[in-house]
């Protein structure tokens, strides 16, 4: 049963707009070993990001035939192009997780003319770092509110 928790984490840190900052907290929180929590979602998460820059072709003419017939302007894309131009690619991979998600920020990144192999780099430290972040701090909270309930 446990083996199948950590696959809906991985699931879970796949899929857009869930991603590591949800999924890390509720892996933790749920009583999961904070370690593997953070290698599941960060491995989740990096799967469909490395799919994604692999057939980046593909899915930005996907995109582009979408566009087609919506022309609204999404606030994600419009907030990761001025990250982009204020912070270049390392800015917006490392702010990617916690303003507009994994996936847009490379999506954005490599439409903007980044090469695969930087974006890949980048995201993959972003990811790593936020993993980390997510989980230290789910942990240091959680326990705080453990002890304090406690006292």
């Amino acid at each position: 049963m446990v083996f199948i928790e950590y696959v809906l984490i991985f699931l879970a840190a796949a899929t857009p707009w869930l991603e590591i900052a949800l999924v890390i907290p509720l892996g933790i929180i749920r009583g999961h070993s904070p370690i593997l929590v953070m290698l599941v979602g960060f491995l989740g998460n990096m799967v469909t990001i490395v799919l994604l820059i692999a057939l980046f072709e593909k899915v930005r003419a996907y995109f582009a035939k979408k566009a087609k017939t919506e022309k609204k302007k999404n606030k994600r894309q419009e907030r990761a192009k001025k990250i982009w131009n204020r912070y270049g690619l390392p800015g917006l991979a490392l702010l990617g997780p916690i303003l507009i998600g994994t996936h847009i920020a490379a999506f954005i990144g490599m439409s903007l003319g980044a090469q695969k192999s930087w974006t890949l780099l980048w995201l993959t430290i972003s990811i790593g770092i936020w993993s980390l972040v997510f989980g230290i701090a789910t942990m240091l909270g959680f326990d705080f509110f453990v002890q304090e309930s406690v006292n």
